[in-house]
Order: C-alpha cells, then sequence, then structure tokens
C-alpha cells in the first residue's frame, strides 16, 4: 500500500499510469468493450465503475492541453446516449480542475484509437457507451 494512493489503483494499472509518456492515450471502458481482441495492454477492473476510476486517478494524470484530452464514443445511428453517463465522468474528472469537453467520435474511430492505445483498462461499467479515452499530457 502506498499513501494517498487509492486502494481502486491496482498496482498494474499504477504502473502503466507512470509508464505513459505525453500524448499516450488509456481508455477505461464498460464490461462489454472488446478490449482483448483490439491489441493493446489489457488491465482488469471487474467490479469498478469508470467514474470511480476516474475520479481516484485524475489526481495522478495530466490531461493533455494541446489535443483534446477526452474522448467517447458516439451513438450509432438509430441509437441514444444516456446523458448521465457522461455527467458522471465530467464530475469525477473535474475534481481536480475543470473538465474539459469530451469529444464524441463514431464507433470505428474509436476502436482505431482503442488499437493504438497504450492499454485499456476493463472495468465493470455497464452503460451503454460507457467508454471514455484520455490522452496524458505534460506532468507539471
Amino acid at each position: 500500500m502506498l499513501k494517498t494512493i487509492s486502494p481502486l489503483i491496482s498496482p498494474t494499472l499504477l504502473k502503466v499510469l507512470a509508464e505513459m509518456g505525453h500524448g499516450d492515450e488509456i481508455i477505461f471502458s464498460d464490461a462489454h468493450f472488446p478490449a482483448h481482441s483490439l491489441g493493446p495492454q489489457v488491465i482488469r477492473a471487474d467490479g469498478l465503475s469508470v467514474s470511480d476510476l476516474l475520479r481516484t486517478i485524475i489526481p495522478l494524470f495530466e490531461l493533455d492541453s494541446y489535443a483534446p484530452p477526452l474522448v467517447m464514443m458516439a451513438a450509432v445511428e438509430g441509437d441514444t446516449l444516456d446523458p448521465s453517463v457522461e455527467a458522471r465522468y465530467r464530475d469525477a474528472l473535474s475534481l481536480e480542475a475543470p473538465c474539459p469537453d469530451i469529444v464524441r467520435i463514431d464507433r470505428y474511430a474509436f476502436y482505431e484509437r482503442a488499437q493504438k492505445a497504450f492499454a485499456i483498462v476493463i472495468t465493470g461499467e455497464c452503460a451503454k457507451y460507457g467508454n471514455i479515452l484520455l490522452k496524458k499530457g505534460v506532468t507539471p
């Protein structure tokens, strides 16, 4: 155990966050996301919600200030988004500073970004379209 590090952050996740450089991306996915078939390192955080993990990592993680640092999947045509999902994520991310805008991209563009991500964290989140990508910035 480490002081001031939430027990929700596994040793593997803490190591990955420390290894990431500026511009690297990490995805916190819902439980249904096809993480293992997309290629990058996969970390399991079963039973935890995305918003709980965002709340615990944001004090340790500088978001990119040169490119949109937050990306979520847009709804597929004919489907709808639950606005409370994005609201929960924004609330969790705004603990340290105002939350930047969240950009929405289509499903396949999100999958392409996931293939290039530093890691994907699969959570127990069950919300539809509950995946969010964070781009790391320069740590002051």
